[in-house]
């Protein structure tokens, strides 16, 4: 069975509230929602801030898992095609055609998560929560952000964009060194989304993890359950594991940790990394291979208790392993999957003080968008394969 997915759009109608200090150009917008998709003047890229964490060396380096920190500004060209990245052929890259980075400042952890708070503050509902990605195997760090911007203007993701880079060599046959890298993340990744669960104003965590990331995403949530804290305290919000390079047996042990309802997994059956990923583990299937039309493998997903959604029909190339990012349909159902509105938060807003510190959140009156300014997005949850 396959999912069908319409054609229907998000549209982004927010302000972002306050200014950012890395030079990006600010909008006026107080007490309002905020989008994290800024639009430039005619033929100007769209500038989308990213939040990096990264524990990615130089060449040579010790591979420490130690976090280093950054504000990104990627610019995204006018004339983008939903489910691209547009980069040159040859070489340098033209902003006003292609992804670019417009900007980037390095800062301290302190520092991140401040700014971060600053980010959130004034922004109401939905738009508080983060959309942390976690990319997979063979992903460059520059490959890492593009992918995520894409996956923000493509989705209408109206919170704050943040990226875990790990130390990936971006090479097709590092596959053992890249499992090692992801390992050596583990403790850097638990602190950093411990750290944002406690930011004050942030709604809630939704977290979209890629191949091998997925791996290194639900070990690491797995450590924080086992640690006590299995829903972060009440900011968990979706697990969403596209293409999951993840050991069955191994999953089963990790999703036991978890609500398996916050988690949504994209397979495909016809994904040829995947495919080979297993034979280098000896044959072990993977979890982003399973197939629901067999019977099998459906009941196997009906005794995870996960949502599946199957893209096989979806894929683009002849990989196929990134069909997630690459069909603009799965892109903007994925948006408005983590933008459909939460009754319990819709009234939720982030209160800065007079110095721009955010001091939490507060209930504020329902008040009518401004003309213009009207969020249609759909709140029907993805359909999946095998119910939950």
């Amino acid at each position: 069975m396959r999912i069908t997915l319409p054609l229907s759009t998000l549209l982004a109608a927010t302000l972002l509230s306050g200014c950012v200090s890395d030079g990006m150009r600010a909008v006026d917008g107080h007490w309002t929602n905020a989008v994290s998709m800024v639009s430039g003047p005619q033929g100007e890229p769209n500038r989308i801030p990213l939040f990096v964490a990264s524990t990615r060396r130089g060449e040579g380096a010790t591979d420490d898992g130690r976090a280093h920190f950054s504000l990104t500004a990627i610019g995204v060209p006018q004339n983008h095609r939903p489910g691209a990245v547009e980069r040159p052929s040859f070489g340098g890259a033209d902003k006003s055609r292609h992804f670019t980075v417009l900007s980037k400042r390095n800062m301290d952890e302190e520092e991140f998560y401040g700014e971060l708070a600053a980010h959130v503050s004034g922004r109401i509902g939905v738009s508080r929560d983060i959309l942390l990605y976690v990319h997979g195997f063979n992903t460059s760090h520059d490959e890492a952000r593009f992918r995520l911007a894409q996956v923000v203007a493509d989705g209408g993701f109206s919170g704050v964009p943040t990226l875990f880079s790990w130390n990936s060599r971006g090479g097709l046959f590092n596959y053992e060194s890249d499992k090692e890298a992801a390992t050596v993340s583990r403790d850097a990744l638990e602190k950093v989304v411990l750290s944002l669960a406690r930011t004050p104003g942030v709604g809630r965590i939704h977290i979209l993890a890629h191949s091998m990331g997925s791996w290194l995403t639900m070990e690491t949530l797995r450590g924080i359950a086992l640690s006590g804290h299995p829903d972060l305290d009440g900011k968990l919000g979706e697990v969403m594991l596209a293409n999951p390079d993840i050991d069955l047996n191994v999953f089963r042990q990790q999703v036991a940790r978890l609500d398996p309802h916050r988690v949504s997994i994209f397979v495909a059956n016809n994904d040829r990394a995947l495919s080979l990923s297993s034979r280098i583990a000896g044959d072990r299937p993977r979890l982003g291979a399973m197939d629901p039309s067999k019977p099998q493998d459906k009941a196997e997903i009906d005794r995870l208790g996960v949502a599946v959604h199957d893209i096989s029909s979806f894929s683009t190339d002849f990989i196929g392993h990134g069909a997630f990012a690459e069909a603009p349909d799965v892109v903007r159902k994925i948006g408005a999957h983590i933008a459909a509105p939460r009754a319990q938060d819709s009234d939720k807003q982030a209160i800065p003080d007079f110095r721009g510190e955010d001091t939490g959140t507060a209930t504020v009156p329902q008040t009518p968008p401004p003309p213009g300014a009207v969020q249609k997005v759909e709140t029907s949850p993805l359909p999946p394969v095998a119910g939950r």
